[in-house]
């Protein structure tokens, strides 16, 4: 019955997604704010419908920050990225640039700002990234990132990769941690979602100013020390091994 659920839950989705993006799409191309509210939106419709038609509540922790911020996040579902973005203002994604060519999708993630990287070319890309800030071509919001580069699952090692400590020693920015649990209860490329607590916790910020080493291992380390208590307070006792690249 669960899985059963599950799909009707995935399909309202996916048809929410169409609706809202199409519904919005006039207003969200002259209007940034309208690209936020449509993105808003559709993460307060899949929130809520999570909670009634699967029975996976969710809750924010921590300090959601509303000014000029990185945010490096472990990335286990799509739910973190609806829960980290419906939990600040001006959220902006680095993301894979073939998103950016998906119909609509991709439409709105320039709207609000997204930042998009080649994969192979991450270095070419974060200097592009980088120049463009400093020209102030970037809209002003909160920048996430996901240190890891892909969705890692619960139990499963990933390095983290160097061009986050890049981005934090250029742009001169505290950076905010992320925690989660949500890959206990939404696996990954997987239909089933499972009843429970799905949490997102924004930890304590790091300031602008250490040395790569120094701010890879902190911020690492806070977030998988986070996250597998996060883990083990859903049932999950497996813990993840720090790694960084």
């Amino acid at each position: 019955m669960q899985w059963i659920r599950s799909l009707v839950f995935n399909i309202s989705m996916y048809v929410a997604m169409l609706i809202l993006a199409i519904v919005f799409f006039p207003f969200a191309l002259f209007s940034r704010n309208a690209a936020f509210l449509a993105c808003h939106t559709y993460c307060r419709y899949v929130i809520w419908t999570a909670r009634w038609m699967v029975g996976l509540r969710s809750e924010v922790r921590g300090t959601p920050p509303t000014g000029e911020v990185m945010v490096a996040a472990k990335h286990q579902s799509f739910l973190d990225i609806l829960l980290i973005f419906h939990a600040i203002p001006r959220g902006k994604f680095i993301m894979k640039r073939e998103l950016l060519f998906a119909p609509l999708i991709g439409q709105y993630a320039w709207r609000i700002g997204c930042v998009p990287v080649d994969r192979g070319r991450r270095g070419q890309a974060i200097a592009k990234m980088l120049s463009d800030v400093a020209a102030g071509l970037q809209s002003p919001g909160q920048l996430v990132i996901y240190p890891q580069g892909t969705r890692v699952p619960p139990g499963e090692a990933r390095p983290y990769k160097i061009g986050t400590a890049l981005l934090y020693q250029e742009l001169g920015q505290p950076c905010v941690p992320v925690a989660t649990n949500v890959g206990v209860f939404w696996p990954k490329r997987a239909i089933l979602r499972k009843p429970g607590l799905a949490v997102v916790e924004f930890l304590d910020p790091i300031a602008p100013g250490l040395r790569k080493d120094q701010f890879m291992d902190r911020m690492s380390g806070a977030i998988e020390r986070r996250s597998n208590a996060l883990m083990a307070e859903a049932g999950f006792t497996d813990e993840v091994r720090d790694g960084v690249d």
